[in-house]
């Protein structure tokens, strides 16, 4: 049983009544426990209820979606009740609760708009329903378990570099005329030798039949594959703003996935810490972003040192033939997990490269030098990226392309690297 404020507000008028006598306050006491007792029974059983919710359609994170639960009255009393629909805080639901009225044998609909700030998947908690009486002095109350979620997908906040992606990826392919050579491996066409063309290119049977000196032209190899690894261990969790890591690493994927597919490429993925988190196998085409969203969306960092090896292990049995490994990890931190040793190994088989999104705050902590405390966390700054640049400098020598970017630009970068390889033919 639950006492409404309208209760309260009485009960203290009847306060004042003490001034008067004492038989006038028990006669006013004992009307307000007969009106409550009347308002308990008039008001609609909650036990009579039955509550179903519609499946909620996934939404990308900070767009809005919305939860709707069915209520029908199976009583005999019209229902008047107060309903809150308990999310979980990152879900951002709202309002945090709602009136409803079902008359006897009827149904209503209930709609909670859902505003979520956290990727992943959403769970209810308990839906709370206040049966109130006509009069307004009390109510029953019971919690009701309807289980529910909601799967919010990443931001996909890299796709206003797309249009400009697409048009230098159109270039590569020869469908937009520019002045160079493709370095693929597909034969492309013939054409009138230039100053400046590499000889090697030079057809000399189609020169024989010409009068001009004739090259061939070549376009990037089509079909290809595109491994995504991305380490989801402790280092994954570091925040960069206001986001994790590893969203940074999944905003980048959704980017080369989206210009793998219209590239006519194949993309598989890989998400490993101690233990694999996430595996797809090679998609292409329409079906390449779907998926990788489906896969992409309930990776969280777990706060585990993550095992390099064995994402690389899961690297080399994804694909056999020679692909495009981008693997998405820390750089801060891979001298002391193994990260170089995994990138040795695949660098041996693969085209690899390493992407990692750097902290701003390190640049801003590095340059502050106004009181000796400050110095002392610049020093501190310094020597973080001292090691990151040596870690850099191990990896390219290893034969791996490194991306080090800021979290603001770092999807542009990563689909520059897959760009650039594609226009010498390195893939």
């Amino acid at each position: 049983m639950v006492l409404s404020g309208r209760l309260v507000a009485l009960a203290a008028v009847g306060v004042l009544l003490a001034a008067w006598s004492a038989a006038a306050v028990l006669i006013y006491a004992g009307l307000l426990v007969a009106g409550i007792v009347v308002d308990l029974g008039l008001s609609a059983r909650i036990a009579s209820l039955r509550l179903r919710r519609d499946a909620s359609s996934p939404v990308r994170l900070t767009e809005q979606g919305e939860t709707v639960l069915t209520f029908a009255n199976g009583g005999r009393r019209t229902l008047r009740a107060v309903v809150r629909d308990a999310w979980v805080p990152s879900a951002g639901a709202s309002p945090h609760s709602q009136p409803v009225t079902v008359p006897p044998g009827e149904r209503r609909r209930v709609a909670t708009a859902l505003v979520p700030t956290r990727r992943g998947e959403r769970h209810t908690g308990r839906v709370t329903v206040r049966s109130c009486g006509p009069l307004g002095l009390a109510a029953r109350q019971r919690q009701l378990d309807v289980p529910g979620r909601l799967q919010v997908l990443p931001a996909f906040g890299s796709r206003r570099f797309l249009p400009e992606k697409l048009s230098r990826l159109r270039q590569i392919d020869g469908a937009v005329l520019v002045r160079q050579r493709g370095q693929g491996s597909e034969f492309d066409s013939l054409r009138s030798y230039v100053i400046g063309d590499d000889v090697r290119a030079i057809d000399w049977r189609a020169t024989a039949r010409s009068r001009d000196l004739v090259v061939r032209t070549w376009r990037p190899e089509r079909d290809r594959h595109i491994v995504l690894a991305i380490d989801t261990g402790r280092s994954s969790a570091g925040r960069l703003g206001d986001e994790p890591r590893l969203d940074a690493a999944l905003d980048a994927s959704l980017l080369l996935g989206a210009l793998a597919a219209r590239a006519g490429d194949r993309v598989a993925l890989v998400a490993a810490d101690t233990a694999v988190r996430a595996r797809l196998g090679l998609a292409t085409g329409r079906d390449v972003l779907p998926r990788l969203v489906g896969a992409l969306a309930p990776l969280e960092p777990a706060l585990v040192e993550t095992d390099p090896q064995l994402l690389a292990a899961e690297v080399l049995r994804q694909v056999s033939k020679r692909s495009l490994v981008v693997l998405f990890s820390a750089l801060d931190t891979a001298a002391d997990t193994g990260l170089l040793p995994a990138a040795r190994v695949l660098a041996g088989r693969h085209e690899v490269v390493v992407a990692s999104a750097s902290d701003p705050a390190l640049g801003v902590l590095a340059a502050a030098r106004t009181d000796p405390g400050d110095v002392y966390t610049a020093a501190a700054a310094e020597l973080t990226l001292a090691r990151r640049t040596a870690v850099v400098d191990q990896l390219r020598r290893l034969g791996a392309h490194v991306v080090d970017a800021g979290a603001d630009v770092f999807a542009s970068k990563v689909a520059d690297a897959y760009l650039d390889l594609k226009a010498a033919g390195r893939l």
